[in-house]
């Protein structure tokens, strides 16, 4: 790996890092039990997108792995890990088929994957199916947030597009 592309794959996932825990430290939006916008997850699908799946995978994994870690609280990684390799997995397929003006919608099919994958983990964890009827609720959360971390991340791909192109060389 060119040292240009590991600087960046670090700087992204600082950068990704760094929302995370800015994120982290606002109190709720809402009062639903783990709902928050995600918008660490901005980095992940502009990663994705402009860099490649494994380079988007590896900050997603960085990400998981350290927010656990700086935030003291271990037991996130098993719901954060589940919904983020479920929600690179749809981003990663929604590549294939969608243009560098659609990633709001890679952005919303993450969101709602990583919804599925965090609720699938907290069944499994908990032994409690019931947790399932807040499924519901937390997809048409998803869809509102995923959507506006598929839009930044659109817009951070499109506006920096000559930028983008001079790091990657």
């Amino acid at each position: 790996m060119k040292v240009k592309k590991l600087v960046l794959l670090g700087l992204l996932t600082a950068i990704a890092l760094t929302i995370f825990m800015i994120e982290a430290a606002i109190p709720p939006l809402v009062p639903i039990p783990g709902v928050k916008l995600g918008l660490a997850n901005i980095v992940t699908v502009f990663a994705v997108f402009a860099i490649g799946p494994w380079e988007g995978l590896a900050i997603l994994v960085c990400r998981v792995f350290l927010g656990a870690v700086f935030a003291g609280n271990f037991s996130t990684i098993f719901y954060s890990g589940a919904g983020g390799l479920c929600a690179i997995a749809i981003t990663v397929v929604s590549r294939r088929f969608l243009t560098g003006r659609q990633l709001w919608v890679a952005g919303t099919l993450g969101a709602i994957a990583h919804s599925i994958g965090q609720m699938a983990a907290a069944v499994l964890i908990s032994g409690t199916p019931g947790l399932m009827l807040y499924l519901p609720l937390m997809l048409m959360i998803s869809i509102l947030t995923g959507s506006f971390t598929g839009l930044c991340a659109q817009l951070l791909l499109n506006r920096g597009e000559k930028i983008w192109k001079t790091f990657l060389r």
